[in-house]
């Protein structure tokens, strides 16, 4: 199952696990970009918004009984669909909006399904760079993402579960910068890296399917960063 795989790094990481044979269900906010992207994957589709809690218990029928792989994709960066305000009650909006969009759409779907994932099942969230590195709310959000994660560790390791974060870090061809990259960023972020290229969906995706894999069943509570060096974790 994963969150916000209808596109981008979910979708990726979606397919990954469709070509591998897998029974995969794709969720996310938008009905005609879920259904579209489920077709393409062969894999089932539930809508709903994974921030709103209210809507994962609503979804909870339609999801599966049993989950091997749970992997936390949705969210990223609000900011980028507000404008720059300094006014406190702007600013309050755009940070509950980051913390909505990338902390509680993990934590409330692992909450909502937890019974249903398999003994020595894992649980994958999607974190970033930016925990490490601070970008405002959203770093903020997904540095709670990695305290989050080692507590999910902690409590279901006696199952035989595994939880951790791979933590991306410039990763192009996808939608998530909605326009608003410029050239000089993206070569600044190339420049902070050790192998001078920008991060791709399938880097994520393999790091995604070892930490999925039976055989990485001693590793948890950990954050795998995959961005060519930019950040040393």
């Amino acid at each position: 199952m994963v969150t916000g795989g209808g596109t981008g790094i979910g979708y990726a990481i979606a397919a990954g696990f469709a070509q591998a044979g897998d029974t995969v269900t794709v969720t996310g906010r938008r009905a005609s970009v879920l259904t579209e992207a489920a077709v393409l994957l062969g894999a089932r589709a539930v809508c709903f918004d994974a921030a709103d809690p209210a809507a994962v218990e609503q979804a909870l029928p339609e999801l599966p009984d049993q989950i091997d792989v749970l992997v936390n994709n949705a969210g990223g960066n609000t900011d980028f669909l507000r404008d720059d305000s300094r006014d406190l009650k702007t600013l309050d909006a755009a940070w509950t909006a980051n913390f909505r969009a990338n902390f509680f759409t993990a934590a409330l779907v692992t909450s909502a399904v937890r019974e249903r994932i398999s003994d020595h099942g894992r649980i994958v969230t999607v974190g970033s760079i930016a925990a490490h590195t601070g970008v405002g709310s959203y770093a903020w959000a997904k540095a709670a993402l990695e305290v989050w994660n080692a507590d999910i560790a902690r409590y279901l390791g006696p199952r035989g579960i595994t939880a951790n974060i791979v933590a991306p870090g410039l990763v192009v061809d996808t939608g998530f910068f909605h326009g608003k990259l410029t050239d000089e960023r993206r070569e600044l972020l190339i420049g902070n890296t050790m192998t001078k290229r920008a991060g791709r969906p399938e880097d994520v995706v393999e790091a995604v399917r070892f930490l999925a894999a039976p055989a990485a069943g001693h590793v948890t509570g950990q954050v795998v960063h995959v961005n060519g060096g930019a950040h040393v974790g």
